[in-house]
């Protein structure tokens, strides 16, 4: 289970980074005549490369499209050009391309979780362990401060931290500053399962025979109780990894996450909330399905059947 979580946090790494080689077209390029275009359907042409029926706009007013079997157009990986926009999913309501802005997105909203994540895990597995290893007053007093900010509300929490910032921020400072607040309401969860772990090794053979040859309490937590808190770590970056996904599109849902013009899940999602858009145009809501679809794989990984095998 372990393994497989790693390879699913490796794979998520590589879409995010991957995104601007895999998205057809820059995340913020509009065409104006194809506002809300339904996806088109590729397909094969003999044995060349697949392409699609270019569609028109049949009624302006009730923004209908129509496909034009008479031609056909490559696909962008295969030569299609950006003045014949081709959309495997469909375009928004300013006529961007859903799926470059999902793949965009994941580069926002996975890569802010990820960030997140590891700063969840660098801070929480060393406060943790060493709470675990000195006992007394200093387990005491990391052990309130992650139970009080365990007991919180996470989101209320996330909300209100972020709600208190200035709300016009450049994306990055948005990007760093919605990080740390995920950071800080993330490292308890990591922490108590160290202190656990450390607490019960303390005291085995290896970490004695440490001690006996001279090892000092930093080297006994890097090299030896730390890495035997691996598979917990991995575990619980996967677990904390949706949970910040779903906080980073609640936030930009709300309106206090990314501006706009920027991609990301929860953008997207704040453009297809409401009814109307839902109910005529259901390619808006490719980016619900991609975060079903990581809490869905998360929560695979993390079963207990897998646990016990």
């Amino acid at each position: 289970m372990t393994r497989r979580a790693a390879l699913f946090v490796l794979a998520l790494t590589a879409l995010s980074l991957a995104a601007p080689l895999l998205a057809p077209y820059d995340a913020g390029l509009a065409f104006r005549d194809f506002l809300h275009a339904p996806p088109m359907r590729p397909h094969l042409q003999g044995f060349a490369a697949p392409v699609v029926h270019p569609i028109v706009l049949a009624d302006r007013l009730e923004q209908r499209f129509e496909a034009d079997q008479t031609r056909t157009i490559p696909l962008p990986w295969f030569g299609g050009t950006s003045d014949r926009p081709v959309f495997l999913l469909g375009a928004d309501n300013f006529g961007r391309d859903v799926l470059s802005r999902l793949l965009y997105g994941a580069r926002t909203s996975v890569g802010l979780a990820l960030f997140a994540t590891v700063g969840a895990v660098l801070i929480g597995a060393p406060a943790g362990a060493w709470a675990g290893l000195r006992g007394g007053w200093v387990d005491d007093a990391v052990m309130r401060v992650a139970d009080f900010v365990l007991i919180l509300p996470v989101i209320y929490v996330v909300l209100v931290l972020r709600a208190v910032l200035p709300l016009v921020l450049p994306a990055s400072t948005v990007f760093l500053l919605v990080a740390w607040i995920f950071v800080a309401v993330g490292w308890p969860f990591v922490a108590k399962g160290v202190r656990a772990i450390v607490a019960a090794e303390r005291d085995r053979e290896y970490v004695l025979a440490a001690r006996s040859l001279g090892a000092g309490p930093a080297r006994i937590l890097v090299h030896h109780l730390i890495p035997a808190c691996s598979g917990h770590l991995v575990v619980q970056a996967t677990l904390l990894l949706p949970g910040f996904i779903l906080a980073e599109a609640t936030l930009s849902f709300v309106g206090l996450g990314f501006p706009d013009p920027v991609a990301s899940w929860g953008t997207m999602l704040a453009e297809a909330g409401n009814y109307n858009a839902v109910a005529r145009f259901p390619w808006t809501l490719a980016p619900a399905v991609a975060i079903f679809a990581i809490v869905l794989a998360t929560n695979l990984i993390a079963s207990p059947d897998d646990r016990t095998s």
